[in-house]
């Protein structure tokens, strides 16, 4: 697009927002005071709270961290695939950092994601199909290519409706896996981003926003309800302005398929950008002028708190006297036929996620109960103890639970009910879930840190077994609890708005007549609109009471009856402690990490472990760029982690050769070798004479003799002793040190040839014998020179005058060839070298 047309889109974008929010806002502020008023008046009247079994901890997540690990991520500006580092966080915001060393220097990341309304996808099939459904009018067919190619066949992708698109891929399926349910705990966790613990500010908030949208015609559930306020208000600007830019700008877009789309998904991402940044803004100033209201509102509420509660009592029953007969009528006929069919769709998979939770629980703590069994040293103890105290929030584990409530089917209700998808229910249960889990497990922690005090290892395990008893009844019970809530809670958020759909055109031309009955004072804090809501409420309410009801007195999906009591409660078990308890600190002799700042950030603990392949260290650990499809190991080349506990240790001095098809030369030595063709001997049992002398074939000719020197790895020092004595062990250093600096030697030799190769070799190669008798970093076979100027040598090299090389043939019988026992020796058809018997080394003459 060009400057000038960007301005105007970006002025229009500008303008939009700004009506958008100055609406909002007024919904707000009249929400704000009836949500202040609410909260005032539950704090005086007081309201009764299930009383739960199960402890429940404030920051589960102090000190840790989700996970982190390497992969590969396509880069829109390069269009080319990178290696990065991504770190999870308690808060569960994607990190992308260039490697692991720049995230554990504590360097600024290339980027943060915040997975708010992203659907993570694990197939480029999938990704198509909503790209298509974005752009209806260039929708591309199946085979088509994308624009994008994925390097290797397991992509992770994080779709946005608005927002850019991150592309990233993996090794193996074990990778992807893993990933993808990392990825989905931080959309699930991100979309719920309203506090609850705000008893005035998230109702107002919410309440706005469903009267906004019922002005506009939209009732019931908004999948983009999703993430912190300032997100979800970028989503309601967008839910209407992108159709329009979209109509507006995809027809003008030039270019093949692949290209629109990409020009496309780029606009829109920097209109939502934009709309994001002013939402923010705009919402932060309306937040603090209603908190700067508030203490005035908070004063007048209570001292006419009796008089406001009278006044709402007496319009209220003013509008039910109306409305009531229309909302029986529609309850007997639209309603009631439905609510059992409804609560039974919500049950069935539901039911199935808690009981998986229970199964899972079960399982850790008998897996506790064992390896306490087995070892019972109170280090041990601390150990598994820290293991599990994070259960809940390991999205892999508990991925079989928060799969079980996805095959909620809500098919037939989303057009009668104006249910746009069940991921509302299905993300809300799941979250459910993992609080439950984290529930049990804290209250397991608790019990067994509270019975351990004096008792030793022998009753660990009787312990153990005792309080997971305690902890799966309370489970039970909580999760009954919990469920029934749940389906309560959802049945109201399908139905309610239905109902609302349908008495709105009738009886919303009456309500503005009732608004002459509230006073003026008190006109703030009650308003006829939801008043109207709350009739609407209560008489669906007992409906909905009475399905949940009896379905726990069926026993039905293990529900238990609200009059339904443990007779086994525990009434001081909420003056346990609600932090967690530092089970390795205490119990494992590891102090935690009180570190603070960006330091403590980088250690923590982190929940789900690192997946490492072996011989894969570049990508993962520097930002190397991808060399292409072929370039990318295969899964068949890395090892999964059984693979790698169960396999020998592999000695790293041990390197097997490659085969390599024939090709062009791409070096000097190798068209070195091309001419002087190189024949190695090695030295075996037999190959000698027993006068010392080497079998050579007919026709074989002796240039040059070159020693391979080969560094055995030697066993641990305890063997040695045991089997070489003191004078051994030194003189098998010193010959190792000495063979290292002739070495080192050499290569300085040959650095100067390849540099003037026109001066002989004697000019300035050295300058004394002691110059190189510090063994060098290079001289270990790893990094062994072969560079075809090596000659065999010792620390005593022998002054000789040096001699030019010619052409002239060698002489064979005047060749010497100097073996070193133990020592590989090969032949090298290139030049000559002097050599030198001063050492115990065995002395063979080579005969024609």
């Amino acid at each position: 697009l060009g400057s000038s047309y960007s301005s105007v889109l970006f002025d229009a974008v500008r303008a939009r927002t700004n009506a958008v929010m100055a609406e909002f806002g007024k919904f707000y502020e009249q929400q704000y005071a009836v949500a202040l008023f609410n909260s005032v008046r539950y704090e005086i009247e007081g309201g009764g709270n299930t009383q739960t079994q199960l402890l429940h901890r404030k920051d589960p997540l102090k000190n840790k961290s989700i996970f982190s690990g390497g992969l590969f991520q396509y880069l829109e500006e390069s269009k080319k695939w990178r290696s990065r580092f991504l770190y999870v966080g308690d808060f569960y915001n994607i990190s992308l950092y260039e490697s692991k060393a720049a995230h554990d220097r504590g360097l600024h990341s290339k980027g943060v994601i915040n997975c708010a309304g992203y659907r993570a996808l694990t197939s480029m099939e999938e990704y198509l199909g909503l790209l298509n459904n974005s752009l209806s009018d260039t929708k591309a067919k199946a085979a088509s290519a994308p624009f994008l190619k994925c390097p290797m066949q397991f992509p992770l992708i994080l779709w946005h409706p608005y927002a850019r698109h991150h592309y990233f891929c993996v090794m193996t399926e074990k990778e992807q896996k893993k990933w993808h349910a990392v990825f989905q705990d931080c959309v699930r966790h991100s979309n719920n981003g309203l506090s609850e613990e705000c008893k005035v500010a998230t109702p107002a908030f919410t309440d706005a926003l469903r009267l906004y949208r019922q002005a506009k015609g939209h009732y019931g559930t908004w999948d983009l309800m999703c993430g912190n306020q300032a997100q979800i208000l970028a989503n309601l600007v967008m839910e209407t302005l992108h159709p329009e830019l979209k109509n507006l700008i995809v027809p003008r877009l030039k270019g093949k398929l692949q290209q629109r789309q990409r020009d496309w998904m780029l606009i829109s991402d920097a209109v939502y950008r934009q709309v994001l940044s002013q939402t923010k803004t705009q919402h932060e100033a309306l937040a603090q002028v209603c908190e700067v209201e508030r203490p005035r509102l908070d004063s007048a509420l209570r001292t006419d708190m009796d008089q406001i509660i009278t006044s709402k009592e007496h319009v209220s029953g003013k509008i039910r006297a109306l409305v009531l007969p229309r909302v029986e009528q529609l309850v007997r006929s639209k309603v009631q036929p439905y609510i059992h069919s409804i609560l039974e769709a919500l049950m069935e998979p539901t039911s199935r996620g808690f009981s998986e939770v229970r199964d899972i629980l079960f399982r850790e703590l008998v897996e506790v109960s064992k390896n306490t069994t087995n070892d019972r040293s109170s280090e041990k103890l601390g150990e598994h103890m820290d293991k599990i105290s994070m259960l809940a929030f390991h999205p892999v584990k508990m991925q079989s639970c928060y799969e079980k409530m996805e095959a909620l089917n809500l098919e037939g209700l989303q057009q009668r009910c104006d249910v746009s998808s069940p991921s509302v229910f299905i993300q809300r249960a799941q979250i459910l879930m993992r609080q439950q889990m984290d529930n049990a497990v804290h209250t397991f922690e608790q019990l067994v840190h509270q019975s351990l005090d004096g008792h030793s290892g022998e009753d660990f395990c009787k312990i153990i077994q005792r309080c997971q008893d305690r902890v799966l009844k309370k489970y039970d019970y909580d999760s009954s609890t919990v469920r029934k809530k749940f389906f309560r809670e959802a049945l109201l958020q399908i139905i309610i708005p239905y109902m609302l759909k349908q008495l709105s055109p009738s009886c919303s031309p009456d309500l503005p007549k009732f608004k002459e009955l509230i006073f003026e004072d008190f006109s703030r804090f009650i308003l006829v609109e939801n008043i109207f809501e709350e009739v609407v409420l209560q008489s669906v309410s007992k409906d909905i009471m009475m399905a949940v009801k009896e379905a726990a007195v069926q026993r039905r999906h293990n529900l238990y009856r609200d009059s339904m009591v443990l007779t086994n409660s525990d009434p001081n078990l909420h003056l346990l402690g609600e932090d967690t308890i530092d089970w390795a600190g205490q119990f494992g002799g590891v102090k935690g990490d009180r570190q603070g700042g960006e330091v403590a950030n980088r250690k923590r603990k982190q929940i789900v472990s690192m997946i490492h392949l072996d011989g894969m260290p570049l990508p993962y650990e520097s930002c190397q760029e991808v060399p292409g499809v072929d370039g990318i190991p295969e899964e068949s080349e890395g090892q999964t982690e059984q693979d790698l506990e169960t396999e020998k240790p592999v000695n790293p001095i041990q390197h097997v050769p490659i085969e390599k098809e024939p090709g062009s030369p791409d070096s000097l030595n190798e068209i070195r070798d091309l001419i002087n063709p190189v024949l190695e001997v090695v030295e075996k049992d037999g190959s000698q004479l027993t006068n010392g002398m080497l079998l050579l074939e007919e026709g074989d000719e002796v240039k040059h003799i070159t020693t391979v020197t080969e560094i055995v790895p030697r066993e641990s020092p305890k063997k040695v002793d045991e089997e070489l004595d003191t004078a051994q062990i030194e003189q098998s250093l010193e010959e190792e040190q000495c063979v290292s600096a002739i070495e080192s030697a050499i290569q300085q030799i040959e650095i100067a040839i390849q540099e003037d190769p026109n001066e002989n070799l004697s000019d300035g190669a050295i300058d004394s014998d002691g110059e190189f008798t510090q063994t060098s970093t290079n001289s270990s076979p790893l990094h062994h020179d072969d560079s075809g100027f090596q000659s065999p040598a010792n620390e005593n090299v022998e002054e000789v005058e040096p001699q030019p090389i010619t052409d002239e043939v060698v002489d064979t019988e005047q060749v010497m060839l100097t073996l070193v026992e133990g020592v590989k020796s090969s032949i090298d058809l290139d030049a000559k070298a002097p050599c030198d018997a001063s050492e115990k080394k065995s002395e063979v003459q080579i005969e024609s």
